[in-house]
């Protein structure tokens, strides 16, 4: 965790809003995650903070990379340019799933001379493939219920069960080798039994596949909803651990290789946001105070991901419940309505927000024309 004697160092140096994210903090969730799930290779969801730096300490600590844009696959290849061809081809297909289950045709098209991995889920994906990418190599993506996740994906994505191996022969007899199975069980996670309900339907489809004559799967990518710890409701990862390497030991023997697309996980942690007040006012006899960044930047998470962030000052006072509102001229640009913060901040005194890394830069726009945090990098190697 960064101190807060360096964030105001850093807050003087280069301004507010800021970002702050701790590499170090970035090592120890990667391993923490190898230690407690020792058969499952971890494939960064780059969208979860989508920064070069960032790619660069995972790829350095041995993780591999969940892409969903062309942009983030470009991040990613950056690391990888320099390798002889051969290599540099082996490392795409082993450390890069683009896991974007609907891809556009030139997306499609600029993929295919790399032999990804790509996950789809419909018969429409399956014509576009064998069209404008047949080089790559498939994972079906799996219907799986979502119950308990902050954030519900399964509506969007994913085939039903019942329809799986048939999407898995279509596949087969347009000419494409259908890698494996995948399942996202949603967004920060906190019903672990999605993940034994998931595993279980997958090592099903398996089942069934083998059945009808399709032998070629070798892989399971169980996905991401590892969650952060944001507060003590969210039970350790070692218990969802341990429900999974019991089922994935039970169901899959050890030749089939098992990925995992964590990005909350590896990042919520490892960044803390600091802004400065800009404004108070008290309105219906509450203390609010104004800061220069809101929900259209670094608490974006507020409004897509369903977080709930949390104030620390960096001057002691008495405290009372607060309002905390965002730079911006709209009403929606609400931080907090519920802060227990010093009573006695004044214009210019900074405050700070913890496991801020996930999903908050990374939806952050330019709205009213103020731009979004610096990113400032601490503790790289």
């Amino acid at each position: 965790m960064v101190s807060m004697k360096l964030l105001q160092q850093l807050a003087k140096k280069h301004g507010t809003p800021l970002l702050v994210v701790d590499h170090d903090e970035i090592r120890r969730n990667y391993a923490t995650f190898r230690k407690y799930l020792p058969r499952v290779q971890a494939y960064f969801a780059v969208k979860a903070l989508s920064e070069p730096a960032v790619v660069q300490t995972l790829f350095q600590a041995g993780a591999s990379f969940d892409v969903a844009s062309m942009p983030e696959f470009r991040i990613v290849h950056e690391f990888i340019r320099d390798m002889p061809a051969k290599e540099r081809q082996d490392w795409i297909w082993d450390k890069i799933i683009y896991a974007h289950p609907i891809k556009a045709d030139a997306t499609l098209r600029e993929l295919n001379p790399y032999k990804p991995l790509v996950t789809y889920d419909n018969h429409e994906e399956i014509r576009k493939i064998a069209k404008h990418a047949p080089q790559a190599g498939l994972v079906l993506r799996l219907k799986v219920l979502n119950t308990g996740a902050m954030v519900e994906l399964s509506s969007k994505f994913g085939a039903a069960p019942g329809e799986a191996v048939d999407l898995i022969l279509e596949a087969d007899r347009a000419g494409l080798v259908v890698e494996g199975l995948s399942f996202h069980v949603g967004s920060q996670t906190t019903n672990f039994d999605n993940f034994v309900q998931a595993i279980n339907l997958a090592a099903n489809v398996f089942e069934e596949a083998r059945a009808r004559g399709y032998t070629k799967m070798n892989l399971l990518d169980i996905g991401g909803g590892f969650p952060a710890p944001y507060d003590k409701s969210v039970k350790p990862f070692r218990e969802l651990a341990r429900k999974i390497n019991a089922e994935l030991d039970r169901l899959f023997p050890p030749e089939i290789q098992i990925l995992a697309e964590p990005g909350r996980f590896m990042v919520a942690t490892a960044a803390t946001a600091v802004s400065t007040i800009i404004g108070m006012a008290v309105r219906d006899g509450k203390l609010c105070y104004y800061i220069d960044d809101g929900v259209y930047h670094t608490f974006s998470g507020i409004l897509f991901d369903h977080c709930t962030y949390h104030f620390g000052a960096f001057r002691k006072g008495r405290t009372e419940i607060c309002t905390v509102f965002g730079p911006t001229c709209d009403a929606l640009d609400v931080v907090s309505m519920s802060e227990n913060l010093p009573a006695n901040l004044e214009r210019g005194d900074l405050l700070y927000s913890r496991n801020i890394g996930a999903y908050s830069i990374a939806s952050s726009t330019c709205f009213n024309g103020f731009p979004p945090a610096k990113v400032v990098h601490v503790n790289q190697k």
